[in-house]
């Protein structure tokens, strides 16, 4: 039976706890498990109830004596820099309380363990899903989640030869001192979250630190460093590394052959981190990994596995039977000949691009809370929509940029543009034969109308089943 995971150097000591969603609600639970008083906040109501339903006392962090505190353990999504740092966040810097997250306290109770980190921005949950399906398949004792979505607090105990694989955001990672990866994976990096950084150059250097060195036992082999070369951010960033030293660097690209890296420019995987040039397995047979994107998530999890020693053919066998990540070009259904595909966690016009790639005579549902950049970037993708159906908060700022690329009209909601998407695609079957894809890749963040892309997704996929239901009762009264 696998231990939880406790913290006995917090034993006696005060903790505070800022932000008690799913993760902070885990690390006030192992706090108190281990002895600490835990000073637990939320500014939320919901939070709040959350805290009070577990059992956990709350504490207002707004007003409490932070003297002698050892950690603020912050929530993620709490800016603690910019673009102005929480109140909270401030009088602990003032106290010089250290401001940690989750995982830092992971690492602090799991230090035998493998870690392998994986980070950009956009593929980085399909590359941990991707991941973390190979170890398992591979027979190795892992635990897989952070940004992903499991709080890294609720996972087993582990220790040597077991792996902890981590999807790792910006917000994560400045939180996270002393962690150093095993394996650390950098994907790409596009603009985003600009504002949480103070720009780009402040993005990048969040980004940079899933390279840290941190605490890590140095008698250990030295780490290796995985980074994506098809953009110049991430292909300055190699060259830079491997300057410093101290890493075994991999390049990866899914559009260029790479001397002495992974590559897959022509969909199949080639390794050539000993210059044999080996190729490991055909991604175009792999249903789950459509197009380039997906190309480059694979090279990117079969370096990471290869570093904690998984063999070649093991890891084709896994990717071969790599069932796809929910809400990433998730295909819901096939109803009179038209695919509907959930695309919800393309939460900017870069994560978009990717499902526009791979699909031809689309029905386009966008929109949402708009990013920074807009759809800058999906010009070349418009010859291949028959239809944008807007939604959200977005339209207006969206509906001047589609005009004269494509047809276009003003839905509001999911409930509305769905339906009308299924509509639209149908009359086009019967003139023509060509029923098309009807796509959820928004482009946009949820905020406006769902909590996240998750809901967002889960509505997408309960207005397809209606669908569905509505065709099988009618084919049932037509007989």
């Amino acid at each position: 039976m696998s231990q939880p995971i406790l913290l006995p150097q917090f034993k006696g000591r005060r903790v505070a706890v800022m932000g008690l969603a799913r993760s902070g609600l885990a690390a006030a639970r192992v706090l108190a498990a281990s002895g600490a008083e835990v000073l637990a906040w939320d500014d939320g109501a919901g939070g709040q109830k959350a805290a009070e339903a577990a059992g956990i006392p709350l504490t207002n962090l707004h007003e409490a004596d932070l003297s002698g505190v050892a950690a603020l353990v912050l929530s993620p999504g709490i800016p603690h820099t910019f673009p102005a740092p929480h109140p909270v966040a401030a009088r602990a810097k003032a106290a010089g309380v250290p401001i940690i997250g989750d995982v830092e306290l992971l690492r602090l109770a799991q230090p035998d363990a493998a870690y392998v980190g994986i980070t950009g921005t956009n593929g980085k949950s399909t590359t941990t899903a991707l991941t973390g399906h190979i170890l398992a398949h591979a027979g190795r004792t892992l635990a897989v989640g952070g940004n992903l979505g499991i709080p890294v607090l609720t996972f087993p105990a582990l220790g040597a030869g077991d792996v902890y694989v981590l999807e790792m955001s910006s917000y994560q990672l400045e939180l996270t001192p002393s962690l150093g990866f095993d394996a650390a994976l950098l994907l790409n990096i596009t603009p985003d979250h600009l504002d949480r950084h103070g720009g780009m150059d402040g993005y990048i250097t969040a980004k940079r630190l899933i390279f840290q060195a941190g605490a890590r036992d140095r008698s250990k082999a030295p780490p290796v460093a995985i980074l994506g070369v098809d953009e110049p951010n991430t292909a300055a960033m190699a060259d830079s590394l491997e300057m410093e030293g101290g890493r075994r660097i991999v390049r990866i690209s899914s559009e260029r052959v790479v001397p002495g890296g992974v590559h897959a420019a022509d969909g199949v995987l080639v390794d050539d981190t000993d210059g044999q040039a080996r190729t490991v397995v055909d991604l175009r047979q792999c249903p789950a990994l459509p197009g380039r994107h997906n190309w480059q998530n694979a090279c990117a999890a079969y370096a990471a596995t290869r570093a904690v020693g998984v063999a070649p053919e093991v890891i084709a066998e896994a990717m071969r039977t790599f069932p796809g990540l929910v809400h990433r070009q998730q295909t819901i259904a096939t109803l009179d000949g038209i695919r509907f595909v959930n695309d919800s966690k393309a939460t900017n016009a870069d994560a978009a691009s990717k499902a526009l790639g791979c699909y031809e005579d689309m029905y386009w549902i966008v929109g949402g809370k708009a990013k920074e950049g807009g759809l800058s970037g999906l010009e070349p993708f418009m010859g291949r929509v028959r239809h944008a159906f807007l939604i959200g908060e977005a339209t207006e700022e969206f509906a001047p940029w589609l005009e004269g690329k494509v047809s276009y009209g003003r839905y509001g909601t999911l409930d509305q543009a769905v339906p009308a998407a299924y509509a639209m695609a149908r009359e086009a079957m019967k003139a023509n034969g060509t029923g098309g894809t009807v796509l959820l890749s928004p482009a946009c963040a949820s905020f406006d109308q769902y909590p996240n892309f998750e809901v967002r997704g889960d509505a997408f996929v309960r207005i397809v089943r209606q669908l569905a239901d509505q065709l099988e009762t009618g084919k049932d009264g037509a007989s």
